[in-house]
């Protein structure tokens, strides 16, 4: 197995990303290990030294400071292990057309600003309200998501926090009436989760497997439930007149930017 490592001198998230976008492109099970803070030639020595099998590793790196930068690479030239760095010729580009030096300051690309906070005020939400946990906060939300259980709501509602979105999700169930808040606010920040019944029911089948859950399982997955569940979700957002999303076999980014294009999200505005 080859193992990606996603090296950085802050926190590592960029680093990551990047490797996990890279790693997914293949079907071979690459493995992603994230390495934070390496700031010193001593972290680095540290590193390469902790690497069981250099011919299967290779390193994504977003290190800024120069010195460690040169150093790490040093290093992984010694040991035969491959190395991609990102940042430094995208900032040597930019030095070079603008004139100026870069300030090299490790976790620039996640600065403290208000949008940084932004984005953690939206996770605190969206894990306060998570699946009905209370309802006071929909009157606060930037969006609601409604939509049977197993409908990707949860990871949907932590992406779009990433956005700095304040995301609250509503699980749709016949025996649980719908919270009156729901009818209060404006439409346009509903946003309606449905699946096609096969998928769903082998979705829901999985989970049940997985977790060898034993409360009413058959009827959780039996095709004449999820019918059932799904013709009472599409009566109520029939009624509530909100936007419906089919997030059949689509990734979570593609519905996200469905939903940041409804409510009229721009990048600009942040």
């Amino acid at each position: 197995m080859i193992t990606l490592y996603a090296v950085s001198d802050s926190i590592g998230e960029t680093a990551e990303l990047v490797a996990k976008a890279s790693a997914n492109q293949f079907n071979d099970d690459i493995k992603v290990e994230r390495v934070p803070y390496i700031k010193t030639p001593e972290d680095v020595i540290k590193f390469i030294d902790s690497i069981e099998d250099p011919r299967n590793s290779a390193i994504v790196s977003t290190i800024v400071l120069v010195d460690v930068r040169e150093f790490l690479v040093e290093r992984c030239i010694e040991k035969g292990i491959n190395i991609i760095n990102i940042l430094g010729p995208c900032i040597s580009t930019l030095a070079r057309m603008s004139g100026k030096q870069p300030e090299y300051k490790p976790g620039a690309v996640w600065k403290m600003d208000d949008e940084y906070f932004k984005k953690i005020e939206a996770m605190e939400f969206a894990i306060q309200y998570d699946d009905s946990k209370s309802y006071s906060g929909i009157k606060n939300a930037d969006v609601v998501l409604i939509g049977l259980s197993r409908t990707s709501k949860t990871p949907l509602c932590m992406y779009l926090a990433n956005k700095g979105i304040k995301a609250l999700n509503i699980p749709l169930m016949p025996e649980v009436p719908l919270p009156e808040e729901l009818y209060t606010i404006d439409r346009k920040k509903i946003i309606g989760l449905t699946i096609d019944p096969l998928a769903l029911m082998e979705i829901r089948k999985h989970r049940l497997d997985k977790v060898k859950a034993g409360y009413k399982s058959i009827e959780y997955a039996n095709a004449e439930r999820v019918l059932e569940e799904l013709e009472y979700a599409d009566k109520v957002m029939k009624k509530l007149r909100c936007k419906v999303i089919d997030i059949t076999k689509r990734a979570i980014e593609d519905t996200a930017l469905i939903v940041l294009n409804s409510i009229g999200y721009r990048q600009d505005n942040k």
